[in-house]
């Protein structure tokens, strides 16, 4: 299963937040053997939000977007989902319906554009907030409250599978451009993949589906480094 990962916010691009809730779906998705092939990070702006939707769920098997859902001035992501597919803006009578009865919100209270999705979307309940997310073909509206989307998320975790991926690490003393030809190496012996990230050591990740070719392959790369005492 191949997802895109949309973060919609200027705080991002401005840097006035950090974007951990691309790193959190990421991780969340790798663990279950879903390949994200692409992390876009979107202004405020409703056109720039229907055209990158528009292009990523014709190209991907899903995408989820997180942030800019609620009812304030500067929420545009469900207008901006909406007019990717060509459709309008329609209260969902579902969400009003969860946010009375699980909630404990009455329907006058809530601000006008709280429960608003695009037009033959389903609501997705927010176990943590008031917003609710969607989903509207492979498209996931998601809030961007950390705990909020965290929430949202479970509720929809079922949905994305893919093939099990098996991970292990090798730690070497060496320049990570020392290393290249191992590397190359290992991957035409070994039916796996490797990444290598430089820190005070370089570690290297191992995955491939299978168990046995991953373990063999972090023995062969251990045995010909050097590694940290």
């Amino acid at each position: 299963m191949r997802v895109a990962l949309v973060t919609v916010g200027d705080e991002l691009l401005a840097g006035d937040t950090v974007n951990t809730n691309a790193a959190w779906l990421g991780q969340q998705l790798a663990d279950r053997g879903v390949d994200v092939e692409r992390v876009t990070v979107l202004p405020d702006r409703t056109g720039d939000i229907a055209q990158v939707v528009n292009e990523y769920r014709a190209e991907f098997d899903a995408v989820i977007v997180t942030g800019g859902v609620g009812p304030t001035h500067d929420d545009v992501t469900m207008d901006g989902v909406a007019a990717a597919f060509g459709r309008d803006l329609e209260r969902s009578e579902a969400a009003l319906r969860w946010l009375e009865e699980e909630g404990g919100y009455a329907r006058e209270d809530l601000t006008d554009g709280t429960a608003d999705i695009p037009a033959g979307g389903e609501f997705i309940r927010n176990p943590n907030g008031v917003a609710p997310g969607c989903t509207i073909g492979n498209v996931y509206v998601l809030p961007g409250v950390p705990e909020e989307m965290k929430g949202m998320f479970g509720v929809i975790a079922d949905e994305f599978s893919g093939t099990e991926t098996h991970v292990s690490t090798v730690e070497a003393d060496e320049p990570e451009s020392a290393l290249i030809d191992r590397l190359i190496d290992v991957q035409e012996e070994f039916d796996v993949t490797v990444g290598s990230y430089p820190g005070e050591t370089v570690t290297l990740k191992i995955s491939g589906e299978s168990e046995s070719a991953v373990e063999n392959a972090r023995g062969w790369l251990a045995g010909r480094v050097d590694q940290p005492e």
